[in-house]
Formats: structure tokens, sequence, C-alpha cells
């Protein structure tokens, strides 16, 4: 692994970093609620008009060829500048990656580009009302109309991130009602406007409303909006959740950034008994910066990530609650007040439990990396 950027790399760094200082906006309201979502819109078609909004996609897409090193170039500078969270997210980098591995000719050239442009905006569609972290418990079926050429899809999914807002769904559907767990699904393409969807909000924790609860009922989606083929859902959802639970969906540019601001915050409120806790939580964010940079070098070999993601899943999601504790302990009666360390602070909380819960990714890294036997 050689780590010395090259000179293009030190160009794009700069390039990306002018860009971002001179057209970054601050402020803007939570991209969870229906007017921070609508604000939030028009600062991602700034990226994209500006080439920036998927940066590692070849540029018939909206993309800039750019290498994955680069990608993460550009998400370091992204949260450097202090860039608004990026609401096209489950979109581009969950289902894209899926859609380039498993996707048609045809499903890459019309979908990607509406994608990066932010003119179709995707959520997910895994949990259901007896199916969370079970992703194989699902029970919403799909049931074959031959005469139109497509499905009708009917059922339930829940805590859908900024489903009340977004314009399509992806999912897993039970196409096979024999087959028993991760047998007999498929990955389903889906548009919230057509008839049958309903999709109702509900506010979080924290008040926001973005999330949703969407029911299905006899909803015709055709052929050509299958992914990856009939019945073989699962193979295709563990791509999904490999991008979900690794790399792309949380880069280290966020923590090493939240990790920066920690050192800035201990500075001003001197507390000598947190020191030890800031300066861990520094070196666990380096530290993931250089287990990722691992990471891309496989996969640049040619290596698959795979069951490594749970690792990543696992590191990300508790140092974040590690960084807002302290800050909220450095805040003291401070915390208590609305601010972006209690916010992030009550973010971090859901962190162990979406994306598969810490739980499931332990179970999945000591049966699928340690070998250790099921019980």
């Amino acid at each position: 692994m050689d780590l010395r950027w090259s000179a293009e790399d030190d160009a794009f760094r700069h390039e990306a970093r002018s860009w971002l200082e001179a057209h970054v906006p601050h402020g803007l309201p939570s991209g969870d609620t229906r007017e921070g979502f609508v604000a939030h819109l028009e600062w991602e078609r700034a990226l994209f008009a500006a080439r920036w909004s998927a940066v590692s996609w070849p540029e018939r897409f909206g993309g800039r060829d750019a290498s994955l090193w680069q990608w993460l170039i550009f998400e370091e500078e992204y949260y450097r500048a202090g860039a608004p969270q990026r609401i096209t997210q489950n979109g581009i980098f969950l289902l894209a990656p899926t859609i380039f591995e498993f996707g048609t000719p045809e499903q890459q050239e019309r979908l990607l580009p509406r994608m990066a442009a932010a003119q179709d905006l995707w959520a997910q569609g895994w949990s259901e009302p007896g199916a969370g972290s079970d992703l194989a418990a699902v029970s919403s079926r799909a049931v074959r109309d031959d005469e139109r050429g497509g499905w009708l899809l009917s059922g339930q999914k829940t805590w859908t991130t900024r489903g009340a807002f977004c314009t399509h769904l992806f999912g897993l559907f039970r196409t096979d009602l024999e087959a028993q767990r991760h047998h007999g699904l498929t990955y389903f393409l889906v548009p919230l406007d057509a008839p049958g969807v309903t999709v109702r909000g509900f506010e979080r924790l924290d008040g926001d409303e973005g999330f949703a609860e969407v029911f299905l009922d006899e909803v015709f989606v055709p052929d050509r909006d299958v992914l990856g083929g009939v019945n073989e859902g699962w193979r295709v959802a563990m791509a999904t959740t490999g991008s979900e639970r690794g790399l792309t969906l949380r880069s280290p540019g966020r923590f090493l950034r939240s990790a920066e601001r920690l050192v800035q915050l201990a500075k001003e409120r001197d507390e000598p008994a947190l020191r030890d806790r800031v300066v861990q939580s520094w070196i666990d964010a380096q530290a993931y910066q250089w287990f990722t940079l691992r990471q891309v070098t496989s996969i640049v070999d040619g290596r698959a990530v795979g069951a490594e993601s749970s690792l990543n899943k696992l590191f990300w999601s508790e140092l974040d609650v590690r960084l807002h504790e302290t800050a909220m302990d450095l805040l003291g009666e401070e915390a208590q007040l609305d601010g972006p360390w209690s916010r992030g602070f009550l973010f971090s909380l859901a962190g162990p439990i979406y994306a598969g819960t810490n739980e499931v990714q332990r179970n999945v890294v000591a049966e699928r990396l340690l070998g250790l036997p099921r019980r």
C-alpha cells in the first residue's frame, strides 16, 4: 500500500477544496424535515451541476471518472468544509453500487444519471413491522402478473429514512411463498407515486419528520424494475448492505472532522479529566481512516470486502457514540440545549441499530470472519 498521494490526487484535492469553500451552504435546516429537504435538494443539484455529486462514477452517468482514492479525498474535503449531510445517500452510496454490479445496461443508463442529478430520490425499503435487522424475515410479497409483464407488490415497509420526501424505494419482496428465509426473495425498484402506494410520515426521537411507513396494495412493477433476477434478491441485497455497513456510507472524512471539532471544543473548555477521552477519540478516528485505506487497497487489488464490512459498521457506529458522549460531557449543562453536538448525539444513538444492529454484526464477525460455531 503506497500512502503517498500523486500529483494528480493533490490537484484533485485542491480543486475540490476550492470549489467547496466557495459554494458550501451553512445553516441549512435538517434534511429530515420537509423545509430542510427542499433546501438540501437545491444543494445536491448544485453539486451535480459542478460534477461533484458522484465523483467516482463514469462521466456518462454524471460522475468524474475519479478513482476510489480520489473519492476518499473528496469525502475528506466535503466534511472538512462543513458541507451538509447528503439526502441522496441511499441512492448514490447504497443503491448505485448495487446497480453497477447487478443492473442491466438499460437499468444503468435509465437510473444512474437521474440519481446523480437528484431527480430521482431513493429510500431504502428493508425494515418491516416483523422484520427489522432480520432481513430474511420480510413478508411483503410479489405476485406474478404475466398479462402485463410484471409483478403485483403488497405489504408494508417501515422506518424508511426520508421516505416521506423521496420519489422511489428499493427493497426485498417474497416472490416464492414456499421458500424459507433468505430464499425466494426478489429485489424490486418501486416508484412511490405508483397506484396502490401509500406513504405515511412520522417523527423521530429528535422531532424531525422524515421517517415513513410505506404501504403497498397490489402495486404493479414491470419486469424491467427487477434488479439482479427473480429469487436472487438475497444475493443482491447483501451487496447493498455491504455498502451500507462499509465505507461508502460512512467514509472516514466524517469522523475525522468530528474528531477535529471535538479537539477544538476540548481546547475551549479545558477539562483535564476528559483529555484522555478526547485523545482516544481522535486516535480512533485516525485508526478508522487507516483501516479504510487498507480496505480500499484490497478493492483496488480486486478483492471483495465481504463480511469485513461488519467490522466497519461496528467501529464507526460505536466511535460516533463515544465522540458525541465526550462532547456532551465537555459541554456540561449546555449539552441540554439544542445545537450541533446535541443533535449529533441523538443521531449517533441510532448508529448501533440501523444498517443492521451491532448484535447482528457481531454474529457475522464471529461466524464468517472468525469461523466460530453457530449456536
